[in-house]
């Protein structure tokens, strides 16, 4: 049976209130959780970025709940310290934390003053990155140089069993790739047919393990509400890559989305006040073959979500 969860969202909502809303999430029935890593947001309008990694700490001991990350190493993280991350929370929560590794965004990156490389550069980088974290949580002594270099690196604190390295993919392109490395492959909501191409395409390129789907969503007690939130919180993320994957700053997301309408919005956004059209969506992504399915109400008030949710939309679904 497919598990869903909740996304959690560092660039909206502050720490302690998202550590509040996972708690109230597994009482109300959601069985997994992920969270974003970012240093920044996409838009003013959001307004937080807090760190995932001390956060995860305190969500996995505050609930039972499994966690996973959406991570970029090779830029603003050395992977040596991804891994020690990794293996820190996986030795005290076995079995309940995984990451996904991805190429990553400049808006994040930009920090540390590096070139941004090319997309063909950055998955390099990544695939380097995959392999250096692999191999030091397999207990490995890990020197590498070329486009990463790490100098005699050992983890000393590892799990027993090191957690699954998930790809992060909107690309079928890149699921493919995704299936030559990956333990299993996350992605986002899109139209069906799409969503149905990046299955085939992680698993014929020998992809195993889970497939797990985000849906980005909004929900309120109207349509009206519920398009405004969309609107408000989301509109600075429609935008496909490369751009997605090259605008600067949180400034630059703001100005060239000042003219999105809510119907752009809606293309990347599940919008309904009707809880039954959003079972209805939920329940067509499982049947295409996602195991795991995270809902991100892209609002900054959680609990109305959580509750309708819990009390409606998770039971049908079961």
């Amino acid at each position: 049976m497919t598990v869903y969860g909740i996304h959690a969202s560092h660039e909206q909502i502050p720490p302690a209130d998202l550590l509040a809303a996972v708690v109230a999430a597994e009482r109300a029935g959601f069985e997994a959780a992920m969270c974003s890593d970012h240093f920044s947001p996409w838009s003013a309008r959001q307004g937080q970025s807090g760190f995932a990694w001390s956060w995860l700490g305190a969500a996995l001991q505050a609930t039972n709940l499994s966690f996973g990350v959406v991570n970029a190493p090779g830029q603003r993280y050395h992977p040596a310290i991804i891994a020690q991350a990794i293996g820190t929370l996986a030795s005290m929560y076995p079995g309940r934390f995984w990451a996904a590794l991805g190429s990553g965004e400049y808006s994040n990156e930009h920090i540390t003053g590096e070139p941004w490389p090319r997309k063909d550069l950055r998955e390099a980088r990544l695939l380097a990155c995959v392999e250096v974290i692999r191999g030091l949580l397999a207990g490995k002594e890990v020197t590498r140089d070329g486009i990463i270099t790490v100098d005699r690196a050992k983890l000393w604190t590892r799990p027993e069993q090191a957690p699954p390295l998930i790809g992060a993919a909107v690309s079928t392109k890149t699921a493919a790739w995704c299936g030559g490395w990956a333990d299993g492959l996350v992605t986002v909501n899109a139209p069906e047919e799409h969503l149905r191409e990046m299955i085939a395409a992680y698993r014929n390129a020998g992809g195993t393990g889970p497939v797990c789907l985000q849906v980005h969503l909004s929900w309120a007690p109207t349509e009206a509400e519920a398009e405004q939130i969309a609107h408000d919180q989301w509109r600075s993320n429609i935008f496909a890559p490369p751009v997605c994957w090259d605008a600067e700053t949180v400034e630059h997301f703001d100005v060239i989305s000042e003219n999105v309408t809510v119907d752009q919005v809606r293309k990347v956004v599940d919008i309904s006040a009707d809880l039954e059209e959003h079972t209805e969506r939920l329940r067509r992504y499982a049947a295409l073959g996602f195991d795991r399915i995270y809902l991100h109400h892209v609002g900054q008030n959680l609990a109305p979500f959580i509750d309708a949710f819990g009390s409606k939309v998770l039971p049908a679904l079961r």
